[in-house]
């Protein structure tokens, strides 16, 4: 019995090697797959860049007063008489400039403005001959208004981004020959033309249409000083104006240079997430 026990042992040892093999070679390990990173790209906001505008406007002028000399016969000249009616009528203007914006809420920019022909009428009153008389005064102002401008944008919020700003310069204004009427005779007074001190006050709001196009709508209040407004002509002048408050309803275009990606507010920020494709599994 001992001799037959050995041999059996020894054929079991030799069949269990040989079928490990066997067994191992039906057993899959999975190849390791990879991790894969997501890879997030935001696209950033660039906040400089150049753009240009161009506007046009509605506007009315207050004139805060007239002065001129008379010279009655045999007396002295008569300084600081004014009109006891003094009217401009409202007008419009046209404009572009070019600006730059330094962050999300400031911007400077420089622009000029030509405002069309505003019809004045007034009248004086005196003594002629001796008798009370009244005169009918007919005229017309126009200006080129140039200015530097600097805005504080207060944030954008649906695409709108409300502003306030100021601006200081000159304007060149030209007055048209004053007639005069008193009793069916005109005398005409040769208009003047001078450069005045301007500045203004800004309220508004622009929407972009686009990340490079603005619609831009509001207010501009602009203070002009007082010069020349006619000549001498027959027993009066020269005459001169005390300035403008000018009242402008604005609309206009702004245009930014450059592809500075998407804006704040006006479309989000795009996220681009790549997604690798699946890999199919593997059977043995």
């Amino acid at each position: 019995m001992r001799n037959v026990a050995k041999p059996a042992a020894l054929l079991t040892v030799l069949l269990a090697g040989v079928s490990a093999p066997a067994l191992g070679a039906d057993l899959y390990e999975p190849v390791p797959v990879p991790e894969i990173q997501v890879e997030r790209e935001v696209i950033h906001v660039s906040t400089g860049g150049w753009y240009i505008r161009g506007d046009v406007d509605y506007h009315f002028a207050d004139i805060r007063g007239t002065n001129y000399t008379t010279y009655p016969v045999g007396l002295p000249p008569v300084p600081n008489n004014s009109f006891a009616t003094a009217d401009l009528k409202g007008s419009w203007s046209i404009g572009g400039g070019v600006g730059y914006q330094i962050s999300d809420y400031f911007r400077v920019d420089v622009t000029g403005d030509y405002w069309a022909k505003a019809d004045f009428t007034g009248s004086t009153t005196g003594v002629c001959g001796g008798l009370p008389c009244t005169s009918t005064d007919v005229s017309a102002m126009s200006a080129f208004l140039l200015l530097a401008n600097a805005y504080v944008d207060l944030g954008t919020y649906h695409g709108i981004t409300p502003y306030v700003g100021a601006g200081i310069g000159g304007a060149f204004v030209q007055w048209d020959d004053l007639r005069n009427t008193i009793g069916g005779v005109t005398t005409v007074h040769h208009g003047k033309f001078d450069w005045r001190f301007a500045a203004a006050l800004m309220l508004g709001a622009s929407y972009c249409l686009t990340e490079n196009l603005d619609l831009d709508l509001g207010y501009r209040y602009t203070w002009l000083s007082g010069g020349r407004m006619f000549n001498y002509a027959v027993g009066a002048g020269p005459g001169r104006d005390e300035g403008f408050n000018v009242h402008e309803v604005r609309a206009g275009m702004r245009w930014r240079f450059g592809d500075h990606g998407p804006r704040p507010g006006c479309r989000e920020e795009q996220i681009i997430t790549y997604q690798p494709e699946p890999i199919p599994p593997v059977y043995k």
